[in-house]
């Protein structure tokens, strides 16, 4: 069984940071991709920030400039550096990783607040 574990949520002002970090119970070498995603009362969770192994990175427009998705191999962790943080950025934050043996797992979410 794996896990996902979420940390690093919480509330910020507008144009402040917050930090995102996701790690997984088994190596992360045999994931296909690893990504973010966001749910907000009524509407659909939507992609935020996606990586693939190579590296290669694919970001919502609503956050381009502003988020920064990393992975680190040797601790099993994505995370997601957040700046510049607007009102509409409040949601549920979703980590989602796509392991090339076993399918798509998803984390049990944490909540982000932007609010002065």
């Amino acid at each position: 069984q794996v896990q996902l574990v979420e940390s690093g949520g919480g509330l910020a002002q507008p144009g402040g940071s917050l930090r995102l970090s996701c790690t997984a119970s088994r190596s992360i070498f045999t994931i296909n991709t690893m990504g973010w995603y966001r749910r907000t009362p009524g509407k659909e969770r939507e992609l935020v920030a996606q990586i693939t192994t190579g590296g290669s990175t694919n970001y919502a427009d609503s956050v381009k400039g502003r988020f920064t998705i990393s992975r680190d191999n040797a601790k099993n962790t994505v995370s997601l550096q957040m700046n510049s943080l607007k009102f509409e950025d409040t949601a549920v934050y979703y980590c989602q990783v796509h392991f090339t043996d076993i399918g798509v797992y998803w984390g049990q979410g944490t909540q982000v607040t932007v609010s002065s």
